[in-house]
């Protein structure tokens, strides 16, 4: 299942749970006492039911949500607003990617609502995009109620995201980005070294891979994703909260990976700037991070640890 994780999201893209019944009503809303009002909307999809909760600081902003667990926010007015801090820092990277403005062709396995491929479609006009999503009702209820810009080259193929993978020839991507949930939860097949070596296969030569991971005390499973990109591409860099790097609690972190030097130094800075400011491993520092972990194989690989409920909730 390709689905979002939501488990390192931001206060502000938490405003406000689902209603016990959220009517499957337009997302542009309805006008009461001469002001819109937008309802929420709900609808069974895939992965269980999705929600889309307006945002209210925000007039075309919205949270998805499935099974209650957020997955994406978006702002239809400014997709170059991201509100989740991992999302965040895959932007930092879409915009290291190359020099402004330039175009790319990004690959994202994982759709959710849009939300990243938005971004690079604001930030990097004339950009090349594809989306695999599995959850195909996920996929509708987002082009339903929250519509890609017309003017955006960005095609959304219905597949697992592996399978999907397999599908580009060799070189095609400048970036790709994984955020692939289902429920919150990585699946398998989609943490091994046999993976990766797809995702190297179909990057270009100078092109990086970026991908959304979450974990939690005592850190095994980040731990043996960066072994095993480790294993694959020659240059990593992690990006995560302090109190995540801790072990304190479940979170989410970024990689990053490329078979050429990264650009550590900026990324490094854009994240310790941040809003909600992170922490940037790499090198010597990171290898010592992952305490000897074995490198996952297709044989061995298993899902990413699901968070406990405490993650989800409101503060």
């Amino acid at each position: 299942m390709a689905r979002r994780g939501g488990p390192g999201r931001d206060k502000a893209a938490a405003k406000g749970k689902a209603p016990a019944k959220a009517a499957d009503a337009p997302a542009k809303g309805r006008r009461s006492g001469g002001r819109a009002e937008r309802e929420p909307v709900a609808r069974p999809v895939g992965g269980g039911l999705a929600e889309l909760i307006p945002d209210r600081e925000r007039p075309n902003g919205w949270s998805l949500l499935i099974d209650g667990a957020p997955q994406s926010h978006v702002d239809l007015d400014d997709p170059a607003h991201l509100s989740f801090a991992y999302q965040r820092r895959i932007g930092h990277v879409i915009d290291l990617a190359a020099p402004p403005l330039q175009p790319l062709r990004v690959l994202h396995l994982g759709g959710g609502a849009f939300t990243l491929a938005r971004y690079t479609a604001a930030t990097r006009p004339r950009s090349t995009q594809q989306i695999v999503e599995l959850d195909a009702p996920l996929v509708q209820l987002v082009r339903d109620h929250l519509p890609l810009d017309p003017q955006a080259r960005v095609r959304v193929r219905t597949a697992d995201a592996r399978e999907g993978l397999g599908r580009f020839p060799d070189g095609w991507a400048d970036l790709i980005v994984a955020d692939v949930f289902s429920g919150a939860r990585t699946p398998a097949h989609l943490t091994s070294a046999g993976f990766l070596t797809e995702v190297r296969r179909v990057l270009a030569p100078s092109g990086r891979y970026v991908a959304n991971l979450a974990d939690g005390p005592p850190l095994a499973h980040l731990r043996g994703q960066v072994a095993t990109a480790a294993a694959v591409f020659p240059e990593l860099a992690l990006a995560a909260d302090p109190v995540v790097w801790r072990g304190r609690r479940f979170g989410n972190a970024v990689l990053l990976a490329s078979a050429l030097p990264l650009p550590v130094a900026e990324f490094t800075r854009r994240v310790a700037t941040d809003p909600h400011p992170g922490r940037v491993e790499h090198g010597r520092a990171l290898g010592d991070f992952t305490g000897g972990a074995a490198v996952v194989t297709d044989e061995a690989a298993k899902p990413s640890p699901a968070p406990p409920p405490s993650v989800f909730e409101n503060p």
